[in-house]
């Protein structure tokens, strides 16, 4: 059997075919209309143990949002979280295993995917096969390729996919991107992304029994098949290359994705390098927990993203945010909080605190202050209004900050400085960074050539 590293568009289209069945059975369901201001809208969450509740939880705040089904490959979950959201919502949602059931439930208007990352692409695009709007956390893809397939699955069955960037509907982070915009620090010409999140060690654990009520093949989904491990498994899945990424591509989107928001940068970098390691622990882990990325454009500006999993220092107190750095002072940007300094003497400019998010929380008709909730509403406006052009984190948006942390990811994986290709979103004259680009997906969990 081919690698990830060694798969062929050859046997991308072959194995697409196999998949024309599940496509041909949803895309019928894919022209549906918008929906009214007072119809109910039937979500289903996909991906149930941490971030799909966080979900849940703004979904149900919503008025007309009502969470119809709970969907995880882990039903020993289903207990605890159906009872939690009957709570909020005052109706018990249904259970499903299988994310393909749900798709074939026609009550279902859109998908709220919380999977692990391998799964994020495939279950988007079938959801948009099956007629159902998407919204999907960061990062968007596994894979440069696949998230590319997702942006053309959205498109040709015209569907609303807003992606996990909820900063780009924060009203503080917002208003930091216009002061930006408007040249407030002059020209800007370097912006930095942080990401302190010391991680412990993961330790060593065998590989062990699939347990009672796990659907381990849906799990794996498009990933490798490997026997089951419990570090590979809840959570930890992140810390291996099958299933996940390094912090830089768990928390690091968001920080991307204001970083490049703030530099206006709708093309790629034209290289990239990375470096970093695993330090201080001997554990099952294989991504780095440092890692340093270093882009470059070419009008000569950057993009530094800097993780740090182990002990570290702040950096003028930020642990996760962005620095902008300009021709006249810099910006300093944490989470809804920014501040501004200028001149040699690091003189302060405009700001943006805790307390003008206070006053304007205390505004009742205003939805876009902080936190996800302004990030779920505007999906919903999207959705009723069936214009994908009113979303602030489409597809595309997410596909670009996600790419680029891919780009790094793969840097890193082949260690050297990579030159990319915007157009074709692939490196230029690197046959084995090109082999990262995608993955050998296992049947039936395959991404087709064409959606």
């Amino acid at each position: 059997m081919k690698t990830g590293k060694e798969v062929s568009r050859r046997d991308f289209i072959a194995r697409g075919a196999k998949t024309a069945a599940m496509g041909a059975v949803m895309s019928s369901a894919a022209s549906g209309n918008a929906l009214g201001a007072n119809d109910r809208i039937n979500v289903a969450i996909i991906g149930i143990r941490s971030r799909g509740m966080q979900q849940a939880r703004e979904w149900v705040k919503i008025p007309g949002v009502h969470i119809a089904t709970l969907c995880d490959p882990d039903e020993n979950l289903f207990p605890e979280r159906v009872k939690e959201i009957e709570e909020l919502q005052g109706k018990k949602p249904k259970t499903e295993f299988d994310l393909r059931k749900v798709y074939e439930d026609k009550n279902i208007d859109a998908v709220s995917i919380a999977t692990c990352d391998h799964w994020h692409a495939l279950a988007t695009i079938w959801a948009c096969q099956a007629g159902k709007h998407v919204y999907v956390e960061k990062p968007t893809s596994h894979n440069i390729w696949e998230g590319r397939k997702m942006v053309e699955a959205a498109r040709k069955y015209n569907r609303i996919v807003s992606t996990g960037m909820q900063n780009r509907s924060i009203m503080g982070v917002k208003k930091a991107m216009k002061f930006l915009h408007d040249s407030g620090i002059g020209d800007i010409y370097m912006a930095r992304a942080l990401c302190f999140k010391p991680r412990n060690s993961i330790g060593k654990k065998p590989d062990a029994p699939i347990p009672k009520g796990v659907h381990y093949d849906l799990w794996l989904g498009p990933a490798p098949w490997r026997p089951f491990n419990p570090n590979r498994f809840h959570y930890n899945w992140h810390w291996f290359w099958d299933y996940g990424c390094p912090d830089i591509g768990n928390q690091g989107p968001h920080q991307m994705d204001i970083a490049r928001w703030g530099m206006k940068k709708n093309i790629y970098p034209k290289k990239v390098k990375s470096i970093g390691g695993y330090y201080a622990f001997d554990s099952d882990q294989e991504t780095p927990n440092t890692q340093v990325a270093l882009f470059e454009y070419d009008d000569g500006t950057y993009i530094q993203f800097d993780t740090r999993g182990l002990y570290t220092n702040d950096e003028n107190g930020i642990r996760i945010g962005n620095l902008f750095f300009g021709s006249k002072g810099w910006m300093h940007l944490s989470g809804n909080e920014w501040h501004t300094y200028f001149g040699r003497k690091n003189e302060p400019g405009p700001s943006y605190t805790r307390e003008n998010e206070k006053e304007e929380a205390a505004d009742p008709n205003n939805l876009a202050g902080s936190g996800s909730y302004p990030h779920f509403v505007n999906f919903v406006d999207a959705l009723r209004s069936n214009d994908w052009m009113k979303l602030t984190a489409d597809i595309l948006e997410g596909h670009k900050s996600t790419t680029m942390i891919q780009m790094a990811d793969i840097s890193y994986r082949v260690g050297r400085e990579l030159t990319f290709d915007s157009h074709s979103e692939q490196f230029v004259g690197d046959e084995q960074a090109n082999g990262y680009l995608t993955r050998n997906y296992r049947h039936p969990y395959v991404v087709p050539e064409k959606v």
